[in-house]
C-alpha cells in the first residue's frame, strides 16, 4: 500500500463529514420569529417548512423570495396550525432521519487510530530490520555502459600511463585475442601517485573506453561498527561484479583496509584484517576469463600488505606522477576550455611556472583566476588574474587587515631582501620570481622562487637552498645585530634538509654512504620490536655534529655573501619599502648596481617580465 494512502482516506472522511456544511446554501433572508408571525398574518407567506428536530423554519414569500428563522419550543400549537390554514400557507413539518454513518464515526474513530498506530509501528520496525539485514550488502555505486562517459580523451597528458592501462581495455573489449595466444591479463591494477594526480579519473576512463559495467567503492565503505560487516560487503561486491559479466571494480583509497596485517599496538585480530583476508580470498577465487578486473588507487603504497601486492592479485602497479611541463600545459587547456580567456593569457608560461602542481592544483588555479577576474569586474580572465591566483596558492592569501609598524616593516624588508639577494647570486639555486613584504598567509613577507624541472637534486643545489633559506636570519644579524622570530620556519626547513643530507642521502663525508630513515608510523608497528633505532649513540652524536656543521658552514657562507653584497641588500630593502613587491629581474638589477659588476644570476628572468 502506498505511503500516501492513509492520508487520502483521512481526507475523504473529513470531506464526507464537513463537506455538506461547507457547501454554500441558497440565498435566504434571516428574520425574527415575531416578524415571521406578522408576515403570515399579513398573507405574505406562501410556504413554510419546519424541522421538528432543530425547530429551524425555512419558507417562501408570495413574491418568491425565501427566508429562514428559528421557532420557539412548543411550536406549532393549535392556534398556529389554524392560522396557517386560514392564510392558505403550505405548512410542511418534517423529521429528518439520523445519518447512520455520522453516528458510526464516533464509535469507529478510536479503532481507526489504534489500527493506524499499529501499522506505523510495524512499518518502522520493518524498516529498521531491513536496514539491519542489508547492512552486509556492498555500498558500491554501479554504473552502466552509458556511465561513466569519461574516456582517455578527457585525461590530458599521461601517455605512458594510458599505454600501460590500454591492455586492460583491449582485454575487456576483445578477450578472444588474449585467449588464442594464451596471454593472461593482470587481475588487479594498482594506481599509485600523489593526491590530485587523477587516479580516480583514470579508472573511470578505463570503464568508459571498455564499455563495461563499473563498480566504484571506497575503502572506508567496508568499515562499520559491526564485526564481520566488511567481509560481507566484500563478498557482495564480487557477487555483483560476477552478475554483470564483464566489469571493473574500482576501490579508491584501498590503504584504509589494505594495511599490513599483524602490526600496530592493537593486536592483529580486528575487523579491518578480516576484511582484507576476505578480499584476498575473493581475488584468488576468480579467473581472468571471467572478465573482471580490479583497479585500486592509493597514495600510500608503502603501508599495503605484501599479500595484496603479489602476482595473482594486484599484478601491476602503475605510477601516476605529478605532471611534467607538457602534461601541465594539456591539463590547463582542458580546464580552460569553458572559460573566457583574455588575449594576454599564455598557458605555456603558466605551465612552466607551476612545477610540482598536480592536476587538481591546476584545476584550482584556473578556477581561482576566474574568481579574481569576477572580483575585478572583468568580463574575461587575464594574465594578472593567473598571477594573483598563483600567488594566493603558493604564498597564501594577502592579509590586508595586518598593519606592520615602521620598525617591523623595515626588519621584514631586510629579512626578505636577504633571501632575495642570495637567490640572485647563488649559482645553483632556483630562479627568483618575486619578493614581497605584504603579509600573506602566516608570513609577514614572502620570497618566491620558481623551481625548475628536476628529478634528482645535487649536493650543491641543496646547499644553496640552505644558504638562501638562512639569508633572512643572517641579514637581520648583519644589519641590526640581532635575530627575530621571523626565521622560525626557515630554521625548520634548513634543519630538515641538513638532516636528510646526513641520514638519508649520504652527503656527509664523516658519516659516509649510510642511510637511516626516520621512525615508521606507530600503527605499522615495525619499530616496536627493534627498539625504534638502528644506530648507536656514537653514530647519533656524529650525525648531530654533521647536521650542525652543514648549517654552520652555510650560515657563514651567507654572512660572507651578504657582506659582499651589502650595497645591493640596502637597495633591495629600500625598493621593498617603497614598492612592497618587486620581481626577480629587478632584484638582479639592484644587486648588479650595488656590486658594480654582473652577477652569476643577473640574467634571471621571471614570469612578470
Amino acid at each position: 500500500m502506498p505511503k500516501w494512502s492513509p492520508w487520502v482516506l483521512l481526507a475523504l472522511i473529513l470531506i464526507l463529514i464537513f463537506g455538506p456544511q461547507l457547501l454554500p446554501g441558497p440565498d435566504r433572508e434571516k428574520i425574527g420569529f415575531a416578524e415571521f408571525i406578522t408576515q403570515v398574518q399579513s398573507g405574505k407567506v406562501d410556504e413554510v417548512k419546519l424541522n421538528n428536530t432543530t425547530l429551524g423554519i425555512t419558507g417562501k414569500f408570495t413574491d418568491g423570495s425565501e427566508f429562514t428563522t428559528t421557532a420557539p419550543l412548543g411550536f406549532p400549537n393549535e392556534n398556529d396550525r389554524t392560522m396557517f390554514t386560514e392564510k392558505n400557507v403550505d405548512f410542511q413539518p418534517t423529521t429528518p432521519q439520523s445519518n447512520w454513518f455520522m453516528n458510526l464515526i464516533p464509535l469507529l474513530l478510536p479503532f481507526f487510530l489504534i489500527f493506524g498506530l499499529l501499522m506505523w509501528m510495524n512499518r518502522r520496525a520493518s524498516g529498521q530490520m531491513g536496514n539491519v539485514m542489508s547492512i552486509g550488502r556492498s555500498r558500491a555505486k554501479a554504473y552502466t555502459t552509458d556511465r561513466p562517459s569519461t574516456t582517455f580523451a578527457d585525461v590530458a597528458g599521461y601517455e605512458g600511463v594510458k599505454t600501460e592501462i590500454k591492455e586492460v581495455v583491449d582485454f575487456l573489449r576483445m578477450p578472444e585475442r588474449f585467449k588464442e595466444i594464451g596471454a593472461r591479463v593482470p587481475k588487479g591494477i594498482l594506481l599509485v601517485g600523489p593526491p590530485g594526480t587523477g587516479k580516480t579519473l583514470f579508472a573511470r576512463a578505463v570503464a568508459g573506453e571498455a564499455g563495461v559495467g563499473f563498480l566504484s567503492v571506497t575503502g572506508s565503505d567496508f568499515m562499520e561498527m559491526f564485526v564481520g560487516v566488511g567481509a560481507s560487503r566484500v563478498r557482495d561486491l564480487f557477487q555483483q561484479a560476477r552478475k554483470m559479466g564483464r566489469a571493473i571494480i574500482f576501490i579508491d583509497e584501498i590503504d584504509s583496509i589494505g594495511r599490513k596485517r599483524g602490526a600496530g599496538l592493537g593486536g592483529g585480530h580486528d575487523d579491518r584484517e578480516q576484511t582484507l583476508n576476505q578480499m584476498l580470498a575473493e581475488m584468488d577465487g576468480f579467473e581472468t576469463s571471467e572478465g573482471i578486473v580490479i583497479m585500486a588507487a592509493t597514495n600510500r603504497p608503502d603501508i599495503l600488505d605484501p599479500a595484496l601486492l603479489r602476482p595473482g592479485r594486484f599484478d601491476r602497479q602503475i605510477v601516476v606522477p605529478l605532471p611534467e611541463f607538457e602534461e601541465r600545459l594539456a591539463i590547463l587547456k582542458v580546464h580552460s576550455r569553458d572559460k573566457r580567456m583574455g588575449p594576454d593569457v599564455d598557458l605555456e608560461i603558466m605551465a612552466k611556472g607551476t612545477p610540482g602542481m598536480s592536476g587538481a592544483d591546476l584545476a584550482n588555479l584556473v578556477n581561482e583566476a576566474a574568481l579574481f577576474a569576477v572580483r575585478r569586474g572583468s568580463s574575461q580572465i587575464e594574465r594578472i588574474d593567473f598571477e594573483s591566483a598563483r600567488d594566493r596558492i603558493m604564498m597564501g592569501a594577502r592579509r590586508d587587515s595586518l598593519i606592520l609598524s615602521a620598525e617591523e616593516k623595515r626588519t621584514t624588508a631586510y629579512h626578505e631582501g636577504g633571501h632575495a639577494v642570495l637567490a640572485a647570486v647563488l649559482p645553483n639555486g632556483d630562479p627568483l620570481h618575486k619578493v614581497t613584504i605584504l603579509p600573506r598567509g602566516m608570513a609577514l613577507g614572502v620570497t618566491q622562487t620558481l623551481p625548475e624541472e628536476r628529478h634528482s637534486y645535487s649536493r650543491d643545489y641543496i646547499e644553496d637552498r640552505i644558504c638562501m633559506a638562512l639569508g633572512g636570519r643572517v641579514a637581520e644579524q648583519v644589519v641590526f645585530g640581532q635575530q627575530t622570530t621571523g626565521a622560525a620556519n626557515d630554521l625548520e626547513v634548513v634543519t630538515g634538509l641538513a638532516r636528510r643530507m646526513v641520514r638519508e642521502w649520504g652527503m656527509s663525508d664523516k658519516v659516509g654512504p649510510m642511510a637511516w630513515h626516520g621512525q615508521q608510523q606507530v600503527f605499522l608497528g615495525e619499530d616496536l620490536m627493534t627498539g625504534g633505532r638502528e644506530y648507536s649513540d656514537d653514530t647519533a652524536r656524529t650525525m648531530d655534529e654533521e647536521i650542525n656543521r652543514i648549517l654552520r658552514v652555510q650560515e657563514q657562507r651567507a654572512i660572507e655573501l651578504l657582506n659582499k653584497h651589502r650595497a645591493g641588500l640596502d637597495l633591495v630593502a629600500s625598493a621593498l619599502l617603497e614598492h612592497e613587491t618587486i620581481d626577480g629581474a629587478e632584484v638582479g638589477r639592484l644587486v648588479q648596481q650595488g656590486l658594480g659588476e654582473p652577477t652569476p644570476r643577473a640574467d634571471a628572468t621571471s614570469l612578470t617580465d
